[in-house]
């Protein structure tokens, strides 16, 4: 009883790969998806990054964000790209790309977290969003091949940034 206490008080690691997603809606559960494909290297970074799937929790992620330096998000992002384009940005060029929304495939969770966690000046200085252009977001369970083929590229790009960022 007393060990899970001391995680509880634990400095949280300076790096947070989040992943995002309903794996119940076929291509916008790539997030989760991709923390799977990234355990396998996890133990590279033991210490000093945490993989977390975050689902669709939203707001209650808020707290998980405090004293990071730096926030990689792992989702489905819309942009109009052929479906299975990895898009590697920062906060700034997924608002660029598009404006008024967050970008991700349900804006509400990832855009009202990071809205939140800006507000209350609890944003990472750091953050990124690896993402990958959904084929399809309906119900459904699995990723269409394009997404799923898209994987190994996307992991690829959240390795060179955690080795930046380490």
């Amino acid at each position: 009883m007393m060990s899970g206490y001391l995680n509880f008080l634990r400095e949280p690691a300076p790096i947070l790969v989040l992943g995002l997603g309903n794996t119940l809606l076929s291509d916008d559960g790539v997030g989760p998806a991709l923390l799977d494909h990234l355990s396998i290297s996890a133990q590279r970074w033991e210490g000093q990054v945490e993989f977390m799937d975050g689902g669709t929790q939203g707001l209650a992620l808020l707290g998980r964000l405090c004293g990071r330096k730096a926030l990689i998000i792992v989702d489905a992002v819309k942009t109009g790209a052929p479906p299975g384009t990895v898009h590697r940005m920062t906060l700034g060029e997924l608002r660029s790309a598009n404006p008024g929304r967050a970008g991700s495939a349900h804006e509400g969770n990832a855009g009202e977290l990071l809205a939140a966690a800006q507000l209350l000046d609890e944003l990472p200085d750091r953050l990124f969003v690896v993402g990958v252009e959904p084929k399809k977001i309906a119900t459904g369970h699995g990723l269409s091949a394009p997404v799923k083929r898209a994987l190994p590229e996307a992991s690829k790009e959240v390795h060179e940034l955690l080795t930046q960022l380490c």
